[in-house]
């Protein structure tokens, strides 16, 4: 039997995000996760992204995201970022439903979006996340 931890001695707290701070945070970051679900259950991706309009986009090739996108699936997407030495952090989550973007305009617009894709392969088709529920959470230090 192990001992139980020490108390820690700078316990935080956890505040809920405004509507605001959701979004002044999703476009300050440009990593996240997307969650889908397929035939075996829910899976989650790292994508590269960019907020705009108030709806998360990113970019893909042919596969599970693009395939959700076809349905209309609701999908959610998580993105986060830690003060290590604050011993802070922040998370928040968009639920929604996504769709890809085919207008040629909107493509257009979207294409000049500074949205760097890290993946490999070519990653031509674009995903947004119509936001249905926006949630945010801050730990802060106590």
């Amino acid at each position: 039997m192990s001992a139980a931890a020490p108390a820690d001695p700078r316990p935080g707290r956890i505040e809920e995000l405004t509507r605001s701070e959701c979004f002044g945070l999703l476009a300050a970051e440009t990593l996240g996760r997307v969650a889908v679900v397929d035939d075996y259950g829910p899976v989650v991706f790292p994508v590269n992204f960019v907020l705009d309009r108030h709806t998360v986009v990113f970019r893909t090739e042919p596969g599970t995201k693009l395939h959700a996108a076809g349905r209309g699936s609701r999908v959610c997407f998580e993105a986060d970022g830690t003060d290590a030495a604050g011993r802070t952090g922040w998370s928040v989550i968009v639920r929604g439903e996504i769709t890809e973007v085919t207008d040629p305009a909107e493509l257009a617009r979207l294409r000049a979006l500074p949205l760097q894709v890290q993946a490999p392969g070519i990653r031509d088709r674009y995903l947004r996340i119509l936001p249905a529920v926006l949630t945010g959470r801050r730990i802060a230090a106590g």
